[in-house]
């Protein structure tokens, strides 16, 4: 029998990152299947929990990041290791977190040296589905429409536009570039705003079903580069919400379609952590989140769901704790064995096993049997 991983949990570093990545019911669910569970002094402060809800859900609280690191066999994260947490990745560790390999290769590098096992949140699939990504597609989907409608207004130098007009006065106009759990979501709460919405995507059958559901209130445009054109040159707030797994992010939205909007417009770009669908630009953060480029503000936060935290660690553990589970209980035997989960392994003993991945970093492929 195989004997169960300690499974660490340390504070999220990023900037104004303040999701944790496991709830104390999650940490009780840990020690149901017997396995132990270590959490940063502070972990889940910003999030709500307090470290004596992680000791009565029978966690041990440890007071140093780096003793996190180097007990546990498991580290579970939100997001991707930062810089000063590169130098704690070693051989044998598995790491389950939000990669995004993409847009960061400087860490699938430093992955790939160490000889850290690093599963992806974003890349595990199932039934062609993205479940560890989902929720946080959906939570930072609904967060777009009143984050562009705040920097609409003109104390944040946008066009003091309101997103859902006024009585004998038109909406704004919102473009969503992407009909999948962050576009649909995006444009559900525009909608709901009472703004004009204009939803693209090329899969025709997905734009179906939105127009089936919404009934015309929201509009659906076969997307292509001209209508894309087109229909960014007209926006008030245009939301990038496109993805390919694994892979970096297409370019949909170019330099010259940028200038031809109107002054005070607002870009969000929530591809930016797989590097990002708009020409130019570069991830901000929640302190910092705008800058502006031909006088349109260019929104490009990485971590759009850190900013309501209580809501985004629930949902995420909820997501995420069955299949970690299964790793701290089985290791990467677990993973290999089961389809989604394998989907998730980007780096394993110094090898690249997902094929996107590989193609960003320019390295062969592997597979898991031959990486082990």
């Amino acid at each position: 029998m195989t004997t169960p991983l300690v499974v660490g949990v340390p504070r999220e570093v990023k900037t104004d990152e303040h999701r944790v990545a496991i709830t104390p019911d999650g940490v009780l669910e840990m020690q149901h299947h017997g396995v132990r569970v270590l959490v940063e002094r502070d972990a889940g402060s910003a999030s709500g929990i307090s470290d004596d809800d992680y000791r009565g859900a029978g966690a041990e609280i440890v007071g140093d990041a780096a003793d996190v690191w180097s007990r546990a066999g498991l580290v579970l994260k939100v997001k991707e290791p930062q810089r000063a947490e590169l130098e704690l990745l070693r051989p044998g560790l598995v790491l389950f977190t939000y990669l995004h390999l993409a847009a960061y290769p400087e860490i699938g590098r430093a992955l790939i040296e160490s000889g850290t096992t690093g599963i992806a949140y974003e890349t595990v699939q199932t039934n062609g589905q993205l479940p560890l990504l989902a929720p946080m597609s959906e939570v930072a989907g609904r967060m777009a429409p009143q984050i562009g409608a705040h920097f609409l207004e003109r104390g944040q130098g946008g066009r003091g536009v309101l997103l859902g007009g006024a009585p004998g006065v038109r909406p704004a106009r919102v473009v969503v570039l992407g009909a999948g759990n962050v576009g649909w979501n995006a444009a559900w709460i525009a909608q709901g705003m009472e703004a004009e919405v204009l939803l693209l995507d090329r899969n025709i059958d997905r734009l179906r079903w939105v127009d089936q559901i919404h009934k015309g209130r929201i509009q659906t445009l076969a997307s292509n580069r001209a209508a894309v054109a087109r229909a960014v040159r007209d926006a008030d707030l245009v939301i990038g919400a496109v993805l390919l797994p694994g892979g970096r992010a297409p370019v949909l939205v170019t330099d010259d379609m940028i200038a031809t909007m109107r002054p005070g417009a607002v870009i969000i770009d929530c591809a930016i952590d797989q590097g990002g669908s708009v020409e130019g630009i570069h991830e901000t953060t929640h302190s910092d989140p705008v800058f502006v480029r031909h006088a349109v503000l260019h929104y490009a936060v990485g971590n759009i769901p850190g900013s309501v935290p209580n809501t985004s660690t629930y949902a995420l553990t909820n997501a995420t704790l069955p299949y970690a589970v299964d790793i701290a209980t089985g290791g990467i035997d677990a993973a290999a064995a089961d389809a989604a989960l394998a989907s998730g392994v980007n780096t394993l003993n110094g090898s690249v096993t997902n094929a996107a991945v590989a193609e960003v970093l320019d390295v062969e492929p592997a597979t898991i049997a031959d990486a082990r």
